[in-house]
C-alpha cells in the first residue's frame, strides 16, 4: 500500500531524513518512535507531500507520489493523517467534526457519513 525508497529530506545543510526505506501493507499497523527532533513528523509529512522530499520515491497504492504529474489532492482523499496539534471546531460536536471532510471533500450525504462512523452515533 505504501512503499518508501531512499527517502531524503534536507533543510539547507541539515539532513533530517537519510535514505529511509519502508513498506507498509494494507491493514498493517506501524509505529514511528524516536526522540524529539529525530524526523518523525518530517517523515510523516513527506508521505502525503505536506513536505516536499529532497530525494527518494514514495508510492501509495502503486502510484508514485513524487511524480510531478500526480494529482496529490485526489490521492489525499484516500489517505489519513492525524496531526500532533489538531484543532476541532469548538462549535461542532465530535460527530460533526468527523463527518465534515466526507461531506465537503467526498460529497457524501450526512446519512452515509454517519453510517460509516457507527461508534459515534
Amino acid at each position: 500500500m505504501i512503499k518508501v525508497t531512499k527517502l531524503q529530506k534536507h533543510f539547507d545543510k541539515l539532513e533530517v531524513l537519510k535514505g529511509i526505506d519502508i513498506e507498509v501493507e494494507q491493514g498493517e499497523v506501524v509505529v514511528v518512535i524516536g526522540p524529539s527532533g529525530s524526523g518523525k513528523s518530517t517523515f510523516l509529512r513527506c508521505l502525503n507531500l505536506l513536505e516536499q522530499p529532497t530525494g527518494g520515491v514514495i508510492q501509495f497504492e502503486g502510484t508514485n507520489l513524487t511524480d510531478k504529474n500526480v494529482n496529490i489532492n485526489e490521492l489525499r482523499q484516500r489517505m489519513g493523517m492525524v496531526f500532533q496539534s489538531f484543532n476541532l471546531f469548538p462549535h461542532k460536536t465530535v460527530l460533526e467534526n468527523l463527518t465534515l471532510a466526507p461531506l465537503k471533500v467526498k460529497g457524501e450525504t450526512a446519512e452515509k457519513a454517519k453510517k460509516t462512523r457507527p461508534l459515534l452515533t
